[in-house]
C-alpha cells in the first residue's frame, strides 16, 4: 500500500526562483515533463491563480505531459497508419501539461490544461473540480499523516493505553477506501497503526489495535475506529449462516455512526501490540541468537564483455529488431510506447502504448473498519510516485541503463528519482533447438535472449516489481512480481483465528486479500484500426463419438467471433473451451494460413476472479475487475484519450464514475477495424501462509503477447546458435563434459 521509498537520498528537489526557464524542444513527442519543466509548469499555475481567481495557496499534486493526438505522433515519427503505406504528413504538435492541484486554505480541487508557447508555459483551462472528486494521494500527504497522528493526545493517550510511546507511533497512510459517514468533500485517509521498538526494525510486528481517520487538509485527528475482536461461538453466531464458527464481539459488520463510541461498539478489551520481533535487515538479524547467513553459495555474476546489444537515446530505446519508447509517469510508473518491430527492413508498429492503467487490492475481512481497505496503489497514490531508486548489483544484475523520473512536489518544485527504471539483457533459456536423431543426424541449439524495463514501487508494506520482457522471437512478456511485508492487524492471546485470514506470528494476523491488475493495451497491430477476435477451442460439433465424420471422438476446430459492437466488449474466460483473444488487422493477411496478422494475448494463467459480491463498494469503484478482458473504442478529445478504467479522479469515490470502463463499454460503437484499447484483467487471490513472514518470497504474474500468422516463419531463425566459451563443467575431474557430449550445434 502506501508510502514511497523516496528519502532524502533517493530524491532531490530541482528549484528556481527566476521564473520560467528555458525549456528546450522536446526531442520525442512523448518524452515526459523534465524537472525544469514541471518547474516551470508550476510557475504558469501561479502566476495565473494570482492573476485570476481567489487562491490564496497552491497544493500541487500532480503534474505530467498531456499526450499529443496519436496520428499527430504517428506522422511526426514517420510511422504510417497502415503498415506499407505511406506515413501522414506531419502536424505542428504543441506541447501541453495536465496539472491537478488543491486550494490548501480551501481544500477545493483544480484541474489546468497548460501549452507551451515559446518559453512560457500558458494555462489554457482551468476547472475546479465537483465536490467530493480528490485528485491522487501525494506522497507528502502520505507522509503528513504519521506526524498528525503523534501530535494528537487522543491517539498518544490510547496508545500509552498499550505500552506504546509517542515516538514509538507509527502509522502508514491509507486512502480513505470508502466510508460515506464521512462529508464527501473532506480530503481524507485513515491512518493504520504500528509500534516500532527501535528506529530500523520491522514495524509490521507489532500491529496496534485503533485505525484514526485524518483530515490531510486541515492536518487533523477527525475520528478513531475500533475493529472488533473474535470470540468463541455462543448460541446465536452472528456468521453462523455462513458456517463459519466463530463470532465477533461486535454486533454487526454495519459501520456504527460517528456519533457513536466507536470503542463500546466494537465490544472488545484492549489489546496491546505484540512484542517479538521478526526483523529483515542483515544486521538486525545477525544479532539474533543462533541466526546465520548461508554461507555455501558462491558468486554468480552476469558479464558482458564487449557490452550491451542495446542502444539508447534519450527515451529511445533499440534493441534487435525492436524500438520503442520508454517514460516515468508519476500515476502509471512505466509507460512503453510505439513498439516496433523491424521486420527484415520492414518496420512494423504493435501496440502505440502498453502500461498499467490500475490495481486495487481488496482486503477480505468483513468486520468494520476492514472493508474500507482495497487500495487503488495506481489511481489514488501512483506507482511512479511510489517508485524506487534501483541500486546496481542488487534490483538489477548485469551492465545496466537507467533512466530518471520526475514529479512535482506541493511547493510545485520536481522531485527527482534517479535510477528508477532499470534496461539491462537476460539469458531466458532456449529460444529454440531440434535435433536429428537419426545415426549421423545433426542438431541445432540456439538461446533466448531478452531484454527487460523493469521497475520497483514500494506501496508502504508492498513491494511490486515490473518486468516489460522483449523476445527474439516477437514475443512481449509483461511480469508483475509480489514481495514485501503483508499487511497485518493485532489477535489478542486468547482471541479464536479469524476465518477471514491467517495468523503469521503469535498476535500477528494477516487478511485474505486479492491483487488485481488492469494492464492497457492501445494496440497498434499493423496499424491502427484493428479488431479483436475470441477464439474458442471446441470439440467438432454435431460429430459425436463413432459417427463418421468424428468416429474415434478426437476431433477439435477454433471457432472465431470478432467483438463488433461496445456492448460486447466485456469479456468472460470459458475454461471449458480453452478461450483466448487476438488483436489482429482485417487488412493484412498471411500468405500462408489466410489469417489476420495479429498478437494473441496469453493471460489464462493470470486470471483470478473477484471475490466482492456485485454491488459492494469495491466492485462499484473497480468494476474492471469483474472482467478478465474489456474492448472499448479509443476516443481523443482535448484532454487526451480514454485512460484510467475506473477513472482519472480515484479517492474517496463511491460508485463508478461516468469515465470508467462499464461506460464505455455501452452502446453500438463500432469496434471492427477501428482505433481501440485493451484492457486485461489479471491478479492474484493471496490467502496468506506463515512462508510469507516476515518477508514475503517473491509471487510472480505472467501476461504474453504472442505474434500470430504475423511473422511469414519463425522470426528468430536468424539468431545466432548457441556457443559459450566461458561455459564449464561443475566438476571438472569427475566429468567428460569437455571431451564427450553433444554440441550445441554440429
Amino acid at each position: 500500500m502506501s508510502i514511497p521509498l523516496t528519502a532524502p537520498s533517493t530524491a532531490t528537489a530541482v528549484q528556481s526562483d527566476a521564473g520560467p526557464l528555458n525549456v528546450p524542444p522536446f526531442k520525442h513527442p512523448l518524452d515526459p515533463l523534465t524537472p525544469e519543466e514541471i518547474i516551470a509548469v508550476s510557475h504558469g499555475i501561479r502566476r495565473y491563480v494570482a492573476e485570476k481567481t481567489d487562491i490564496k495557496a497552491v497544493r500541487f499534486i500532480t503534474s505530467s505531459l498531456l499526450p499529443p493526438p496519436k496520428k499527430a505522433v504517428l506522422a511526426y515519427l514517420g510511422i504510417p497508419l497502415l503498415t506499407g503505406e505511406k506515413p501522414e504528413p506531419a502536424t505542428e504538435i504543441v506541447r501541453k501539461a495536465d496539472v491537478d492541484f488543491i486550494d490548501a486554505v480551501k481544500g477545493d480541487a483544480y484541474n489546468a490544461i497548460l501549452s507551451l508557447h515559446g518559453q512560457d508555459w500558458v494555462v489554457d483551462s482551468l476547472e475546479k473540480l465537483p465536490e467530493g472528486v480528490q485528485p491522487q494521494i501525494s506522497v507528502e500527504e502520505l507522509l503528513m499523516c504519521e506526524q498528525i497522528i503523534r501530535a494528537d493526545e487522543r491517539v498518544v493517550k490510547l496508545a500509552a493505553e498499550v505500552g506504546v510511546k509517542p515516538e514509538q507511533l507509527h502509522a502508514d497512510g491509507w486512502a480513505i477506501g470508502y466510508d460515506p459517514r464521512f462529508p464527501a468533500r473532506e480530503r481524507i485517509q485513515q491512518a493504520l497503526m504500528f509500534a516500532r521498538w527501535s528506529r530500523h526494525e520491522n514495524l509490521y510486528a507489532h500491529p496496534l489495535d485503533f485505525i484514526p481517520v485524518i483530515d490531510s487538509v486541515a492536518q487533523k485527528v477527525i475520528h478513531i475506529d475500533f475493529p472488533p475482536a473474535f470470540k468463541p461461538k455462543g448460541d446465536k453466531s452472528l456468521f453462523e449462516p455462513a458456517g463459519v464458527n466463530v463470532d465477533i464481539t461486535a454486533s454487526s459488520t454495519v459501520p456504527p455512526a460517528l456519533g457513536e463510541d466507536s470503542f463500546k461498539a466494537a465490544g472488545r478489551k484492549r489489546i496491546p501490540p505484540p512484542n517479538a520481533s521478526y526483523d529483515f535487515l542483515p544486521d538486525l538479524l545477525a544479532q539474533k541468537e543462533g541466526f546465520k547467513f548461508r554461507d555455501d553459495l558462491k558468486p554468480l555474476h552476469v558479464i558482458q564483455p564487449e557490452g550491451v546489444s542495446f542502444k539508447v537515446d534519450g527515451h529511445v530505446l533499440e534493441w534487435q529488431k525492436w524500438k520503442m519508447h520508454v517514460a516515468f509517469h508519476h500515476r502509471e510508473g512505466m509507460a512503453l510506447s510505439t513498439i516496433t518491430y523491424n521486420d527484415d527492413g520492414n518496420v512494423r508498429p504493435i501496440f502505440y502504448r502498453l502500461s498499467l492503467s490500475e490495481m486495487v487490492v481488496p482486503y477480505g475481512a468483513p468486520e468494520h473498519p476492514h472493508p474500507r481497505k482495497h487500495a487503488f496503489d495506481v489511481g489514488e497514490y501512483g506507482m511512479g510516485t511510489m517508485a524506487n531508486e534501483l541500486t546496481l548489483g542488487c534490483d538489477c544484475l548485469g551492465q545496466i541503463h537507467y533512466l530518471p523520473g520526475a514529479y512535482v512536489a506541493h511547493d510545485g518544485t520536481a522531485v527527482v528519482v534517479k535510477n528508477v527504471i532499470c534496461i539491462h539483457e537476460e539469458d531466458a533459456g532456449l529460444l529454440w533447438k531440434h535435433t536429428d536423431f537419426r545415426v549421423g543426424g545433426r542438431a541445432q541449439a540456439v538461446r533466448s535472449r531478452r531484454l527487460v524495463i523493469q521497475q520497483i514501487c514500494t506501496l508502504a508494506n508492498y513491494e511490486y516489481i515490473f518486468n516489460y520482457m522483449f523476445y527474439q522471437d516477437g514475443n512481449i512478456e509483461v511480469e508483475i512480481r509480489l514481495t514485501g511485508i503483508l499487511q497485518v492487524y493485532v489477535q489478542g492471546e486468547d482471541e479464536p483465528n479469524s476465518p477471514f485470514g491467517t495468523t503469521l506470528a503469535p498476535g500477528v494476523s494477516a487478511h485474505y486479500h486479492q491483487h488485481i491488475f488492469s494492464v492497457r493495451v492501445d494496440p497498434m497491430v499493423d496499424g491502427l484500426q484493428n479488431s479483436v477476435v475470441e477464439t474458442d477451442i471446441i470439440p467438432l460439433p454435431n460429430a459425436p463419438l463413432g459417427s463418421p465424420a468424428n468416429f474415434s471422438g478426437n476431433a477439435f476446430i477454433t471457432r472465431n467471433t470478432s467483438i463488433a459492437r461496445a456492448s460486447e466488449g466485456a469479456r468472460e474466460y470459458d475454461y471449458s473451451t480453452d478461450r483466448r483473444w487476438s488483436i489482429v488487422n482485417p487488412k493484412k493477411v498471411h500468405p500462408a494460413s489466410k489469417r489476420n496478422a495479429g498478437y494473441t494475448i496469453m493471460s489464462k494463467g493470470a486470471a483470478a476472479p473477484m471475490m466482492a459480491l456485485d454491488g459492494s463498494p469495491v466492485v462499484k469503484r473497480a468494476p474492471f475487475a469483474k472482467k478478465p478482458l474489456w474492448v472499448v473504442k479509443d476516443v481523443e478529445g482535448p484532454k487526451g484519450g480514454r485512460m484510467w478504467p475506473s477513472g482519472k479522479y480515484v479517492p474517496q469515490t463511491r460508485d463508478t464514475p461516468a469515465d470508467a470502463l462499464p461506460n464505455w463499454a455501452r452502446g453500438d460503437d463500432n469496434l471492427l477495424e477501428e482505433d481501440l484499447l485493451v484492457y486485461i484483467t489479471m491478479g492474484i487471490t493471496h490467502i496468506p501462509r506463515p512462508e510469507d513472514w516476515p518477508v514475503m518470497p517473491v509471487e510472480h504474474l505472467r501476461l504474453l503477447f504472442r505474434p500470430t500468422n504475423f511473422f511469414t516463419v519463425n522470426p528468430s531463425m536468424d539468431v545466432p546458435g548457441a556457443n559459450d566459451s566461458k561455459s564449464r563443467p561443475a566438476f571438472p575431474a569427475q566429468s567428460d563434459a569437455t571431451t564427450g557430449g553433444a554440441s550445441c550445434a554440429h
